[in-house]
This record gives C-alpha cells, sequence and structure tokens, in this order.
C-alpha cells in the first residue's frame, strides 16, 4: 500500500510533466493551405538498375491542373525543388509547396516557376531504425541526377537542386555530402524542417549513430569543402514535442555564415509556433519558403542563383529580420523631395507622435542630431504602415528646412506583428546631420508613427529569477514605468533549459486613449528562438518563460524586450512554474527513462534472487519492483565517476581500458559540448535522481499494468484449456529448450532478430498465463474441500495430500512472482526492438531478411537466456550453486547501464543480456 502511495505521488508529477509537455504549449495558430485544383503525382521513371536496387522507393513530380496536364511528358522549364519527406513521412507532403508555389508562378510575369519533385521514401522509421539512411542517402544522389537529366533539352539547364526535408529528410539530405561520388556543386541550397541535426532523438541501434558520426565529422571537420553550400534549419518551437527545436541546431564550424539554425517563432511574418507535421503544411512559413525561393529565382536564367551572398541575403531578409522593404531596392535610391517646405517638420521634442490623416499629403519629420548626440544613445522609430518601402533616411545635406541629399537607413528595420520598429544607434550615423521620417500617406491610407530619442542604459532594468527549485513559492519583480517606447528586463541568470518561469507582465496607463499595441519579446542572445506576444493596453498578459538551448560560454542571459506605449506602467512579475520545469525535464531527457525503467526492473529481479537465496521464495512482483528504486547506490557511483573523469590521470587510465565517453546529458545547446557528456552546470546534479524516479514509476504502473493484464488473460483462457495442477505445466524440457532455440536462431538469422526475441517472449508470457491457471485452479481446489480435509485429518488420512496440496501452492505462487518480474524485464528489450520488427514487417515483400539488422547476432545471448527461463522455477535457483554469485550482479550492472546507456540505448538490451545469461545459467547448475 505504501508503494502504492508514494507511486502515485509519483505518478501525478510525471503527468503534469506530461501534459505540460503535450499541451502546455499555445494553441496551432496556423493557417492551413489549401490546393485550389486535385493535386496530381506524376511518377518519374528510374533506371532498370535503379529500380531494382531501390524497389520501395520513388521519385515524383507534383501538379494540379492544366500545369499536371501540361507536364505530363515531363518536359520541364522551371526551377527544381526536390522534397524529402522525414520518419514515417509521405511523398504526399509536398503538396502544400507545392501549391502555394504554383499559385505564385500564376501571378507572375516572365513564366517563372518551380517543379517541385518528391521522393517516395516508402514511409520509413528511419528515426527509430538507421538501417535504411544509407539507402535513402544513395536514393536521393539517384533522384537528383534524374532530375538534372529531365531539363537536358533546354538552353540555360539548371545545375543545382534545391532540397527541402523534413525531420530526417533533412539530415538524409546533409548525409549526400559524405558519398564519395557525389558532386557538390549538384546542391546549392538546403532548407530544412524540423531536423534533428545535433543527435538523433532515440538511439536505439549502432547504424543511426554512424550515420550521425559521418554526416558530423563531414560537415565540421572538413566544413572548407562546403563553404558554398547554404543550409537554413527551422524548427517548431514547443509546440514540436517529437523533435526539440534546440536538436535542430546546425553543428557546424564556428563562424561559418551559410549555415543558419532558428526556430519558426523567430520567423517574421510567421512568429507561430509549429508541431512536428504541421510545420509542413503551415501556411505562414510555406509563404515565407516559397518567397524565398522566388527571390533566389536568376531572372536572367530563370534558375537558382549561384551567389552565396545572394542566398544568404534572401535567406536574411524573409527568415531571419524583415526590413519591409524590397530586396531590389538598393541604399543609395533617391530620396523623393517634395517640392513645397510645407512638406517638410523640424521636431525639436523628444517624442513624435503623429497619425496620417485621411486626406493624402507628403510629410516629412526632421530630426537634429547634432544636439542629441551626448544625451542619447539611439534613436526609435515605429510605424504601422507596412508598406514595403523605405522611410527613414540620413541627411548628408540640407538646405534650409528641407533636406535635399540623403542615404537610405531603412534596412535595419525588423518587421513585428503589428509595426515596423527601426532603431539607429547614433555612434554609426557620424556622416549625418539630420534623421528624415517618411511620413507621407499620397494615397490617404491612415498610419501612425511614433519615434523617440533614447538612451538605452537607462531604459534597461535587470531582474534576478528565482530557482528553479523555489516551485511558484517565491517570485521577483520589477515594475517599469515607461517614460518612452522601448524598455529591455534583462532575466539574471536565466540561461539553462530546465528552468521555466511564468512571467505575467501588467501593464495600466492613467489616461485611457487609443494605443498602439505592445509587444513582448522574449529574446536569447545566443540562439534565434525569439517568441513575441502581442497585448492591448491596459492587459495582463502571461508569457512562458523557457528555452531551446542552454547559454554557451559567458553569454549574456535572456532578455524580455517591451515594446510599450508612453506614460503607462508596467509590471513584471517572473514566478517558477514547476509543471513547467517537468515538461522542460521530459522534453530534453525523457528519452533517457528506459534507461531508468530498466535499472529499476532489473534491482526487483535482484531483490528477488536475494529473496530466494535467504528465504527460498521471492518477494511479491509488486514489492520488488517498488524497492527496485535505489538511487543512493546507483547515483552515489556514477557521480563519484563523474568526480574521478576530472582527473587528468583518471581520464588517461580510462582512455587505457577502452572505455566508452559517459553518457550524462542530451545535447542542450548550440556549441554541442554537451555530446561527449560533459556536465553543464548543475543540470546532472538535478536530473539524476529525478530521472530515476520518474524510470522508476513508469516501471511500477507498467509492471502493474503487465500483471493484471496476463491475470485477464488467464482467466478469459481459463474455459478454453483443460486445468492442470501439475507443478511444470507450461514448462518445455531441455530438448525442446534447445530446438526452440535452434529455430528461433533461424528464423532470426534468416528474417529478424527480433522476430525471435518477441518469439521467445510470447512464449514465456504463455508460461506465466499457465502458472497464473494452475496457480488459481490450486486455490480453487483448497478452498473448496474444506470439510473434507478437516475429516481427514480427524481420522489420520488426508493429511499429506492437504500438506502436498499447499506446498505445490507455495510453489506455483513463488514461480508466479519469479516470472511475473522477468516478464517486466523483457518487456524493454522487445520494446526497444520494435522499430527493427515493424521496419522488416512493412519490407517484407521486397525482402524476407533485414538488412542490415542492428540486433543480430548480437542478441543470440539474450535469446538463449531467454528460451531457458521460461522453465526455470525458484526450486532450481535456490538449490543453484551460482545463485550467491548471480545475486551480485545486477547493481554493477544498473551502474554501468546509467554511465554508458542514457545516449545509446541500445546497450540497454546488451546488459541485460548480461544480467539474465548468468541467471539462466544458475538455474541449471
Amino acid at each position: 500500500m505504501r508503494f502504492s502511495v508514494f507511486y502515485g505521488a509519483a505518478l501525478v508529477l510525471l503527468v503534469a510533466g506530461l501534459r505540460e509537455l503535450l499541451t502546455g504549449s499555445e494553441e496551432n495558430r496556423c493557417s492551413m493551405t489549401y490546393m485550389y485544383e486535385y493535386p496530381e503525382y506524376r511518377r518519374v521513371t528510374l533506371s532498370r538498375r535503379v529500380s531494382r536496387l531501390y524497389p520501395a522507393y520513388g521519385l515524383y513530380l507534383y501538379g494540379e491542373g492544366l500545369y499536371a496536364q501540361e507536364t505530363r511528358a515531363l518536359k520541364l522549364s522551371g526551377a527544381p525543388v526536390l522534397f524529402l519527406p522525414g520518419n514515417a513521412g509521405s511523398y504526399k507532403q509536398a503538396r502544400s509547396l507545392g501549391s502555394v508555389a504554383l499559385r505564385k508562378a500564376e501571378s507572375l510575369d516572365g513564366g517563372v516557376h518551380l517543379n517541385v519533385f518528391t521522393v517516395d521514401f516508402n514511409e520509413e522509421l528511419v528515426a527509430l531504425y538507421g538501417g535504411s539512411l544509407r539507402k535513402q542517402t544513395l536514393f536521393l544522389h539517384e533522384c537528383i541526377k534524374a532530375v538534372l537529366r529531365l531539363y537536358k533539352g533546354q538552353e540555360r539547364p539548371p545545375r543545382s537542386v534545391v532540397l527541402v526535408g523534413h525531420s530526417m529528410g533533412g539530415v538524409v539530405a546533409r548525409a549526400l555530402f559524405t558519398l564519395p561520388r557525389f558532386s557538390p556543386p549538384l546542391v546549392s541550397l538546403i532548407l530544412t524542417q524540423a531536423s534533428p541535426h545535433l543527435a538523433p532523438v532515440l538511439a536505439l541501434d549502432t547504424h543511426l549513430l554512424d550515420f550521425y558520426s559521418a554526416v558530423r565529422e563531414r560537415w565540421v571537420r572538413h566544413a572548407d569543402s562546403l563553404a558554398n553550400v547554404t543550409v537554413l534549419s527551422v524548427g517548431g518551437g514547443y509546440r514540436d514535442y517529437q523533435v526539440r527545436s534546440g536538436l535542430t541546431t546546425l553543428p557546424c564550424s564556428p563562424g561559418d555564415p551559410n549555415k543558419l539554425s532558428l526556430v519558426a517563432t523567430a520567423v517574421p511574418r510567421t512568429w507561430v509556433s509549429t508541431d512536428h507535421l504541421s510545420i509542413v503544411w503551415c501556411k505562414e512559413l510555406v509563404l515565407a519558403t516559397v518567397r524565398a525561393f522566388f527571390d533566389l529565382i536568376d531572372p536572367e536564367t530563370n534558375q537558382f542563383t549561384d551567389s552565396v551572398v545572394r542566398r544568404m541575403e534572401v535567406l536574411h531578409h524573409h527568415f531571419i529580420r524583415h526590413p519591409v522593404r524590397m530586396l531590389e531596392e538598393t541604399p543609395e535610391a533617391p530620396l523623393p523631395l517634395p517640392d513645397s517646405p510645407e512638406a517638410w517638420n523640424e521636431v525639436n521634442a523628444l517624442r513624435l507622435a503623429y497619425s496620417a490623416p485621411k486626406e493624402g499629403q507628403a510629410k516629412y519629420f526632421l530630426f537634429a542630431l547634432s544636439s542629441r548626440r551626448k544625451a542619447y544613445s539611439h534613436f526609435y522609430c515605429r510605424s504601422n504602415n507596412m508598406e514595403m518601402s523605405s522611410w527613414v533616411y540620413g541627411c548628408v545635406q540640407k538646405t534650409g528646412s528641407m533636406c535635399v541629399r540623403a542615404v537610405d537607413l531603412s534596412r535595419g528595420t525588423e518587421l513585428l506583428p503589428p509595426y515596423k520598429v527601426l532603431v539607429l544607434s547614433l555612434s554609426d550615423l557620424s556622416s549625418v546631420s539630420h534623421l528624415v521620417v517618411a511620413a507621407s500617406n499620397l494615397n490617404g491610407k491612415q498610419f501612425t508613427v511614433e519615434c523617440e530619442w533614447q538612451r538605452q542604459e537607462a531604459q534597461t532594468v535587470s531582474v534576478s529569477v528565482p530557482h528553479v527549485l523555489s516551485f511558484g513559492l517565491t517570485s521577483s519583480d520589477v515594475t517599469v514605468n515607461s517614460s518612452g517606447l522601448l524598455h529591455t528586463v534583462e532575466l539574471e541568470h536565466f540561461h539553462q533549459v530546465y528552468q521555466s518561469f511564468r512571467i505575467t507582465v501588467t501593464s495600466h496607463c492613467k489616461v485611457q486613449k487609443d494605443r498602439m499595441a505592445n509587444v513582448y519579446r522574449m529574446k536569447v542572445p545566443w540562439f534565434r528562438e525569439d517568441f513575441l506576444t502581442t497585448a492591448s493596453v491596459p492587459s495582463v498578459t502571461e508569457i512562458s518563460g523557457m528555452l531551446h538551448t542552454s547559454r554557451p560560454g559567458n553569454a549574456s542571459s535572456a532578455l524580455l524586450q517591451l515594446h510599450t506605449a508612453p506614460n503607462c506602467q508596467y509590471k513584471v512579475l517572473v514566478r517558477t512554474s514547476f509543471p513547467r520545469v517537468m515538461g522542460q525535464v521530459l522534453r530534453f531527457c525523457g528519452s533517457q527513462l528506459p534507461v531508468y525503467m530498466a535499472v529499476t526492473l532489473l534491482l526487483a529481479c535482484g531483490g528477488q534472487l536475494w529473496s530466494i537465496a535467504r528465504t527460498g521464495k521471492p518477494l511479491e512482483a509488486s514489492q520488488a519492483v517498488g524497492w527496485g528504486l535505489q538511487p543512493h547506490k546507483v547515483g552515489l557511483p556514477v557521480y563519484l565517476l563523474h568526480l574521478l573523469l576530472g582527473c587528468s590521470q583518471f581520464q588517461e587510465a580510462w582512455s587505457a581500458l577502452g572505455l566508452p565517453a559517459m553518457d550524462a546529458l542530451p545535447p542542450t545547446g548550440p556549441d554541442h559540448s554537451t555530446l561527449e557528456g560533459g556536465p553543464v552546470d548543475e543540470w546532472p546534479r538535478l536530473l539524476g535522481p529525478l530521472l530515476y524516479l520518474l524510470g522508476a514509476t513508469l516501471a511500477f504502473w507498467g509492471s502493474g499494468l503487465l500483471r493484471h493484464s496476463l491475470g485477464l488473460l488467464s482467466l478469459a483462457a481459463a474455459p478454453l484449456t483443460r486445468p492442470s495442477v501439475a507443478p511444470d505445466c507450461g514448462t518445455l524440457g531441455r530438448r525442446r529448450q534447445a530446438l526452440l532455440f535452434l529455430v528461433l536462431s533461424i528464423v532470426g538469422g534468416t528474417s529478424c532478430g527480433a522476430v525471435a526475441i518477441v518469439s521467445a517472449f510470447l512464449i514465456h508470457l504463455y508460461r506465466v498465463v499457465r502458472l497464473q491457471m494452475t496457480e488459481r485452479s490450486l486455490s480453487h481446489m483448497l478452498n473448496l474441500a474444506p470439510e473434507k480435509n478437516h475429516r481427514g485429518e480427524k481420522n489420520g488420512a488426508g493429511t499429506g495430500a492437504a500438506l502436498l496440496s499447499e506446498g505445490l501452492l507455495h510453489q506455483m505462487r513463488s514461480d508466479l512472482q519469479l516470472h511475473l518480474s522477468l516478464s517486466a524485464l523483457f518487456t524493454l528489450p522487445i520494446m526497444l526492438s520494435a522499430p527493427s520488427l515493424l521496419h522488416w514487417a512493412r519490407n517484407l515483400r521486397y525482402s524476407p531478411r533485414l538488412d542490415p539488422d542492428s540486433l543480430w547476432p548480437h542478441t543470440l545471448p539474450l535469446l538463449a537466456a531467454m528460451v531457458l527461463l521460461i522453465d526455470c522455477s525458484c526450486h532450481a535457483l535456490s538449490h543453484s550453486k551460482l545463485l550467491r554469485v548471480v545475486c551480485h550482479l545486477p547493481l554493477p550492472l544498473c551502474v554501468a547501464m546509467v554511465t554508458f546507456s542514457p545516449l545509446h540505448l541500445y546497450r540497454v538490451t546488451y546488459f541485460l543480456s548480461a544480467a539474465l545469461v548468468p541467471l539462466a545459467v544458475s538455474c541449471l547448475l
């Protein structure tokens, strides 16, 4: 009962974190993309050799309506774009990109358009099974060559293909450059969506990690040869709980300007978080992508530009800092000066607030710099006139009240949801005498312009965030009396991913009038993961204070920028949100929970063995799992190893033994140092015991669910089978065990190793079900005949039979508890091998054998142990000479598992094999 209460409380904690992870982010604000005509996918015929090598894959051209009819013969003249689906993704996901590109082309003159191709990877689970990644990469190379061959008859055929990869498709796109026969000029631009570049989400096999290692080796250590390849990685934000945005960071050499990583919430004119699938069809993001593609087309060739500078300029324009003005405009564009002096107004006040009237007029405002340079550091200006034109200039020659020659300063403009903003540093304007703000509305359009001089240090305040373990009981606050239009709140000590806060901004104004909306921006200096919130005045607005990446080095802490209304008061309250902290823990470290589940269940089996060695009978299965939570025995040795590895001599001895690096943490920062297991702040000390608790909770309730499910199954199967009270019911015997192992070995070697493991597991479950049925039959026999046994005892007869029945019942119950614990432990390798099994089943029509098979032959010892343990009994174990030795194995194996498995989940199976094989042998000896 006490275990149920304790693990019930832990389950509440786990559910709170899961709820925050899955539903705690903003609602889906993406607009849906629609097809105006029926989409068609024209299959591109590949060579016989390619079709024979990759029978499950295909290449298609997307089309709609008249365009689909015109391209039926595959005579193409557009710019080629190739879409790559991700894990279990369909080639039909390209329809959003293809349809929007088609509508965009119809609105343009000159015949400029895109040809959107898409690859069919048979919806393979490559995020969980890495054996197909190499095959997909090779097929992609063939697709690129096939696409370019379609343009051979053109006067100016394309020389490269733009790749758009979703999820693992983006990783496959970068893996192209690891192929020895691939020519890098064939791909000049890669755009990835929610692709885990930094590390795999789950490292379930060696093929997946080897693939990532090869890609990293090519892009980081041989980056000079890829300097002309532009890569843009877009993460989905907090709504994407499958691939967190920190993993979408591109691992590349420091200072590489052609590799960009950002989150969708920071993309101008998008500003939304997307889940893992909606990032493909999110209209706001698709529009930004298509606009960028058309701006990248060279008007002379109607193909994508070869200029690296032009590519980066376009990507910065559409994905990083939208300056509102058109890309074709040059900074030297002449200022359209009005003829009448009445259009010019010189502003001597510190702030300008101007609303354009309904009547069209020319209006220009002059701000003299000479009197402001010493007192102020910046000039801030915003306008809700979103026209794509220049609007702020620097005057270099002035005659009377008019400026006659000026330079355009609008390229620094930044687009926010309700208005455009420009912040100019006065130290950069030494050659300018006046600032000119154009506020003309010749078309009669109404808008508002607000400008002011600013002293940045006076408008920056700091607040120290509460500790992560304050549980929301304490808070920090700061009050900003808004005398200006922009204020910055520095959130001191907010720089780690496990920190999570509920930030409340309360605005209040003494005078009620129409004002421009407020914009609150969470700005992270070391990564483009900004999050914007728009609020009215007055209002109470709650902002989620969370991070996708931890601070690298000595960068400043996160900032909260407040674009405010003047003469208003703003109170910023920061409070720790413990449910969101739990959500962040699960977001970053949830993939490690299977390791701690395995530790708990293995220690539970160890407890069963110690109980058998001391008393001859095991503990109750639920009690054994409850005692499996022993963080002091597991965590302390791991922590000591961390300390010892800080010594150079111990590190040398560690390397000399050929031991792998410790798996301490998942990657949390853009500097990638945590990939090697290096500690980050107090992250390891905080997380170790918490992850152990959550893993033990899952093990406790999961094993309980398994026990009750098997109990229900035995009840359902009871009418279908003849009841038996034989002690060897459900066992195989030595000969049948050997035959079963031989058959399963042949099946595993000729088809899939997971098939053999699952088959052995199912046979073991049959043994457990028969034990439950036998135990229930014996209990009924003893309960239904108490009178008879009582009379037999008086007459001196039947006593031996009763004692025999009771002894047999105790033996059945002991064996049942042991096998229930073993069944729970066996579920872990079954779960870890499930992706291989699913991949094999989906591709069975193409090949009867899984190649490569990461489970075979490495799982042969596990298979042998599972077969031998089917017949294992507590009586045999209690008389085994090896039992005392086997009892000591689980703890050191659990320590090794926590040390080496969190980032390499496939190693869990190896450690379980190392524990189960000696146990199986002890049942025989």
